[in-house]
């Protein structure tokens, strides 16, 4: 994860308390007089005049343009940010947590466990890249935290929710899910959590952060459509 501080001037209106939200950083296209590309990032932590953005670095030279722009932004730059716009938070007063994701959706893994009430019981299933990108989260002790290895991220759909699977569920217990990665794996994810569990929309908040070989706009596309086709 690349790590980048925003603040000056233009954070003095931010509101407080925003950390899980989202903002949308405008991107200028070099030559072109078009609309600034806009991408989608999480609010990992807010401080007085500052927010802070992490970047997942997929390596392999398949950094996008705004995880260029993070790469190669330095002290006093100047970029546009819209937002915030509203955190996913876990639901309070469940028995038992189930969240997933990958590195791109770490940063809002990260706040939600640590939001969640000290006895809070669960399991945290997070595909990293290399054991390197396992970080410390303060989440409660009953918040088991399981990293899965996957170098190539975006090539193994069934990963996250076979890993998941293993995982025992207490006998009458209430739950809720999280869950946030790549298209293919929210889709197997979504199989476990809504149609084998059973969890509705009150219980589960699920989300396709990204699909390889996309771009945010295309794959803007695919989730849209692919919305549509679930039952109500």
């Amino acid at each position: 994860m690349h790590q980048v501080t925003l603040g000056g001037p233009g954070a003095k209106s931010f509101p407080a308390d925003q950390c899980g939200a989202y903002v949308k950083l405008l991107l200028k296209q070099p030559g072109v007089l078009s609309k600034p590309l806009m991408r989608t990032y999480t609010i990992r932590a807010q401080r007085v005049g500052a927010i802070e953005v992490q970047f997942a670095l997929h390596g392999q030279n398949a950094a996008g343009p705004a995880t260029q722009w993070a790469l190669d932004a330095v002290p006093d730059e100047a970029i546009m940010v819209g937002g915030p716009g509203p955190a996913k938070r876990l639901p309070e007063g469940f028995d038992f947590y189930l969240v997933a994701g990958d590195m791109t959706a770490l940063p809002a893994i990260a706040v939600n466990l640590e939001a969640l009430p000290k006895d809070a019981q669960g399991v945290a299933v997070i595909e990293i890249q290399s054991e390197a990108d396992a970080i410390q989260i303060a989440a409660p002790e009953g918040i088991h935290i399981d990293w899965v290895i996957n170098p190539e991220p975006g090539t193994q759909a069934l990963l996250l929710a076979d890993r998941l699977r293993t995982h025992t569920i207490p006998e009458d217990a209430r739950v809720a899910g999280w869950a946030a990665c790549e298209f293919s794996s929210m889709r197997e994810l979504r199989k476990y959590l809504r149609e084998e569990l059973g969890l509705g929309p009150r219980e589960l908040y699920i989300s396709s952060y990204w699909k390889h070989g996309l771009d945010e706009s295309a794959h803007k596309k695919v989730k849209r459509q692919d919305a549509v086709a679930q039952p109500a």
